[in-house]
């Protein structure tokens, strides 16, 4: 039985990694070794779990089947284990966590960094993606994620705060172009775009008689990276409208300067989601407390 679920973790590692030799790596052992033991695996099963070819290796059919299976499977194993180790009050365990990359480097991990502190038993694998990732198949307790989220089967989200969005820009560049007082004028100035799957992420304001007005932002300057962004603004490359957690302390600094402070730029909720379960395990539950309580405070509200 140790061997077949040896077996299965190797299989179920090398179908996540993409290749026997990433696998091998994750794992502490030789490309050969893995190979060989998914070999193993398919003799006794009597299936063909991945094509190979000079190229490397893709799951078959039958192999993809038999991986969402195991994955299941091995999220069992790991409640298991958590509920025995863990008790149900103690936070203890790995608690494994995915965060959008800026918003978790800047308001979440310090909150959960500080958690591990007060509690010994407890152990923190964090993860930066700006990507969804699938909880079941990454085998992730909790995701952090900020918008409306989509309706999926299996989850429970919880609101942990919301931010705004500020417009602003560098004193230097206030100074050269004077300072928009309408968003008619903003359309005048260069504004500094951030690009999502290839399209310019437009800008959302709430004008004096309260509805919405959303701006497109075809600025000549655009990139994909928030931090980049408010590095241009900073020297004075043009305006950028930002969530107030990323720019609040270059406002307090000098190096920013909101605009525009009539109009209430549109911001977004930030979710708490985990996984469905009749189980909730203290390492989560307390990670997520912990995030309700202190959030407010590092998105600026």
């Amino acid at each position: 039985m140790a061997d077949r679920l040896r077996g299965i973790a190797i299989f179920v590692q090398a179908a996540g990694a993409g290749s026997f030799a990433k696998a091998a790596q994750q794992l502490g052992l030789t490309r050969s070794a893995v190979g060989k033991a998914v070999a193993r695996l398919e003799e006794r099963l009597g299936t063909r779990l991945f094509h190979r070819t000079t190229r490397g290796q893709s799951l078959t059919d039958s192999g993809n089947d038999f991986y969402e299976r195991c994955l299941v499977i091995m999220a069992g194993i790991d409640m298991a284990e958590a509920a025995l180790t863990e008790g149900n009050s103690s936070p203890a365990g790995v608690l494994r966590v995915s965060a959008p990359v800026l918003l978790g480097r800047q308001c979440v991990a310090p909150i959960l960094i500080a958690l591990t502190q007060h509690h010994e038993k407890l152990g923190l694998d964090m993860r930066f993606s700006d990507q969804f990732v699938d909880l079941v198949e990454d085998r992730i307790d909790l995701a952090v994620r900020i918008g409306p989220l989509p309706d999926r089967a299996g989850l429970i989200a919880r609101k942990l705060g919301r931010f705004e969005m500020i417009a602003c820009a560098a004193p230097s560049y206030l100074s050269l172009h004077g300072q928009p007082t309408t968003l008619e004028e903003l359309s005048k100035h260069a504004c500094l775009s951030f690009v999502r799957a290839g399209r310019p992420e437009p800008w959302r304001f709430t004008v004096p008689d309260q509805s919405v007005v959303e701006l497109a932002m075809e600025g000549r300057i655009r990139l994909d990276d928030l931090d980049s962004i408010v590095n241009a603004a900073v020297d004075g490359k043009g305006i950028t409208c930002q969530p107030s957690w990323l720019v609040q302390d270059r406002i307090r600094e000098g190096s920013l300067v909101p605009i525009l402070e009539s109009y209430r730029a549109l911001g977004n909720e930030v979710f708490a989601v985990r996984q469905q379960a009749p189980h909730v395990f203290a390492k989560v539950r307390i990670a997520i407390d912990s995030l309700v309580e202190q959030m407010p405070r590092f998105l600026g509200r």
